[in-house]
């Protein structure tokens, strides 16, 4: 059963929301440089009043080792010191992120230091 993400009133120019339980958790423990990918589940709902399908995708890993991710593309780690374009994000313990994705997208993930468990919980929106 899907859980709705639920948005609070701001306070203090603070984006509130609260994350409830949800069931829809999806873990792996990523091994160093390899590609590890998870479709998004489900089935796309077309209504009068449009397309339903897509997800708040919370991600979080298990310690401050860097995780990159990447939607619909495969995530790939920076390599030299110069500013380079990228389909990649950073996630690590100290800096969770919440995307939103659709029914059918894959999230690419990779690590280059160490083994990392990654949990994405999915919030219908």
């Amino acid at each position: 059963m899907a859980t709705l993400f639920k948005f609070l009133q701001d306070q203090g120019g603070n984006t509130g929301s609260f994350m409830p339980y949800t069931a829809q958790n999806y873990t792996a423990t990523l091994a160093i440089s390899t590609d590890t990918t998870l479709t998004i589940p489900g089935e796309v709902v077309r209504s009068a009043t449009g397309q339903k399908g897509d997800y708040a995708a919370l991600i979080t890993v298990s310690d401050a080792v860097d995780v990159w991710v990447a939607l619909n593309v495969a995530a790939a780690v920076p390599a030299g010191a110069s500013f380079a374009a990228s389909a990649s994000m950073l996630v690590n313990a100290n800096n969770s992120r919440i995307f939103i994705v659709s029914v059918g997208d894959v999230l690419h993930f990779i690590t280059a230091t160490a083994t990392k468990n990654v949990c994405v919980s999915l919030y219908t929106l």
